[in-house]
C-alpha cells in the first residue's frame, strides 16, 4: 500500500541518538516533513519508535534451486516482518549464484515480488570450488553487492589474494567464512567441556581465529601489492564472528587501519554452547555457539563498534532435515523475523545496552559495510522506515513464521520491540495484523 501517511507523536531514534517524538509525515516515497502535514491517514504513533529500516548483510534465502528451504517470496515476506527493508542473499545455492544472468535474474524477481528489497552476493569463485574467479565486473554491473563463498571456506590464499585485489578493482567487498577446515574437521558444535562431556566431536574456537588471523595478513599481503593509481582498497568482510579471540585478531587489525569489517549473530549474542546438552539440532550452527565468554566478548565489540553490525545468518531447512540428529542434521537458525526483538529484549531491557547504538548496528552499520547510503530521519530522507512497539510483549511462535522453516531454538521466549510497519520507499510491506491504521 502506498499514499501519505502522518505518524503522531512518533519516537524517532537512529544513529544520531533518540530524539524524541515527532509528527512524521511520509509520502512521495521519503519523509516529507517532521513537523506534520496534511495526510490521507493518520495515525496515533504514541509510545511507538520510527527507526531506519534495518539491512541484513547475510542471509541465506535459498533460491535458486533449494525452494523446499525457503524461496524469495517466503523469505522476502520474513524480511519485511522482522522489520528489514533489505536483505543481502547468499550465493551457495544449486547452482551457486556465480553468473550476472542469475543475479539480474534474482533483482528482477524480488522487484516483482514487492516485499524487502533484495541485494545479491554473488560467489566470489566459479561453482564456489575456491579454484576460478568468477568475473568481478560483470557480476557488479548486474547488481551483485558483494563476492563470497560463504558456506566454503577459502582455503587456497592465492586465490582469495586475488579475489581481494579483482573484487576492490570494482568497488566490491569479499565475505569469508573464516574457519580453518583442517582444524575444524567433523566438528558439529564448540569444541570444550560440554562437547568432552557429550563425546561429540568439537570445533575450536582457534579453527576461526586461525583463518582470521591468515585472512587478515592476505590484506596487508594485497595492500603492498596495491599500485598507487588503484581505485578502491580491498575490503575483507568477516562473517559470522563467533570468539573473543577472533573479536581480538580484527580490534588489532582495525587498530592498524586494515580495511576490515565483521559481523555478528543474534544467536552468538544469546546462546552459548550449554544448549547442546539438550542434544537438540536446533541450536547446531556453523560457526557453533561458543562459551559464555565469547559472548559477553562479542556483546562488548558490538557496543564499542569493533563489529560493525549484526548479520542474521538466517539460514533455513526444511523440519524433517532439522529433526536429524545432531550429527546429520544441517547447520542454521531462521532468524530475520525475530532478531531486533530478540536483541532488544536480552541486550537493550536486560543489560542496558544504548537504544541508539543498537539500531545502528541494524542500519547504518550493514549499510556502510556494503558501501550504501545511510538513511536518517530527517526531511527529503528516503522512506524506507521501521516502526516498533517497544511495549507489546509475546511469545515466539514459530509456526506463525513467514518463513519456510517453523522452528527456533528461542521459541516461547517473551520478546518485546516487535516491528509492527515496515516501508520500502514509502511503500508499505508489513502491517502487523493486530496493527489497525487510522483514517
Amino acid at each position: 500500500m502506498q499514499g501519505e501517511i502522518l505518524l503522531k507523536n512518533v519516537r524517532l531514534v537512529d544513529a544520531s541518538g533518540d530524539r524524541g517524538p515527532a509528527d512524521v509525515l511520509i509520502g512521495e516515497g521519503k519523509i516529507l516533513a517532521l513537523d506534520g502535514g496534511n495526510a490521507q491517514r493518520t495515525l496515533d504513533a504514541s509510545g511507538l519508535i520510527l527507526c531506519p529500516g534495518f539491512f541484513d548483510p547475510h542471509a541465506h534465502l535459498r533460491e535458486p534451486g533449494q525452494e523446499v528451504k525457503e524461496d524469495l517470496e517466503t523469505g522476502l515476506a520474513a524480511a519485511a516482518r522482522g522489520g528489514y527493508t533489505d536483505v543481502v542473499s547468499m550465493p551457495n545455492t544449486t547452482p551457486p549464484v556465480d553468473h550476472p544472468e542469475v543475479v539480474a535474474a534474482l533483482i528482477k524477481k524480488a522487484r516483482q515480488i514487492g516485499q524487502a528489497r533484495l541485494h545479491p552476493a554473488a560467489a566470489l569463485t566459479q561453482g564456489q570450488e575456491g579454484q576460478l574467479l568468477t568475473e568481478a565486473k560483470l557480476l557488479k554491473e548486474a547488481g551483485a553487492v558483494m563476492l563470497t563463498d560463504d558456506g566454503k571456506t577459502n582455503e587456497d590464499a592465492g586465490v582469495l589474494a586475488l579475489g581481494l585485489t579483482y573484487a576492490a578493482s570494482w568497488g566490491l567487498p569479499v565475505s569469508v567464512h573464516a574457519e580453518d577446515a583442517g582444524l575444524r574437521r567433523g566438528g558439529v558444535m564448540n569444541e570444550g567441556p560440554v562437547s568432552f562431556r557429550l563425546g561429540l566431536p568439537g570445533n575450536p574456537s582457534a579453527a576461526e581465529a586461525a583463518r582470521i588471523a591468515r585472512d587478515l595478513e592476505i590484506v596487508r599481503y594485497v595492500l603492498e601489492r596495491q599500485t598507487q593509481d588503484a581505485r578502491h582498497d580491498p575490503r575483507l568482510h568477516i562473517q559470522h564472528l563467533s570468539t573473543a579471540r577472533g573479536l581480538q585478531l580484527i580490534r588489532q587489525a582495525k587498530a592498524e587501519g586494515l580495511p576490515v569489517t565483521t559481523e555478528v549473530g543474534p544467536h552468538h549474542l544469546t546462546l552459548t554452547h550449554e544448549r547442546l546438552e539438550s542434544l537438540d539440532p536446533v541450536y547446531k550452527v556453523a560457526p557453533p555457539l561458543r562459551t559464555q565468554a565469547d559472548l559477553e566478548a562479542l556483546i562488548q565489540g558490538l557496543l564499542d563498534g569493533s563489529i560493525d553490525c549484526i548479520g542474521t545468518d538466517h539460514a533455513p531447512h526444511t523440519q524433517a532435515e532439522k529433526e536429524q540428529d545432531l550429527i546429520r542434521a544441517p547447520f542454521g537458525i531462521p532468524s530475520l523475523e525475530v532478531a531486533f526483538p530478540l536483541l532488544y529484549t536480552e541486550l537493550y531491557l536486560k543489560r542496558g545496552f544504548p537504544l541508539a547504538t543498537l539500531i545502528e548496528r541494524f542500519t547504518d552499520g550493514p549499510r556502510r559495510v556494503l558501501g550504501f547510503r545511510p538513511i536518517h530521519l530527517e526531511e527529503g530522507h528516503e522512506a524506507s522506515l521501521t516502526l516498533l512497539d517497544p511495549k507489546s510483549e509475546r511469545a515466539v511462535d514459530p509456526a506463525g513464521f513467514a518463513s519456510k522453516a517453523k522452528f527456533s531454538p528461542w521459541a516461547g521466549w517473551r520478546l518485546s520491540g516487535w516491528p509492527v510497519m515496515t516501508w520500502v520507499e514509502g511503500r508499505e510491506v508489513f502491517v502487523h495484523p493486530s496493527f489497525a491504521v487510522g483514517a
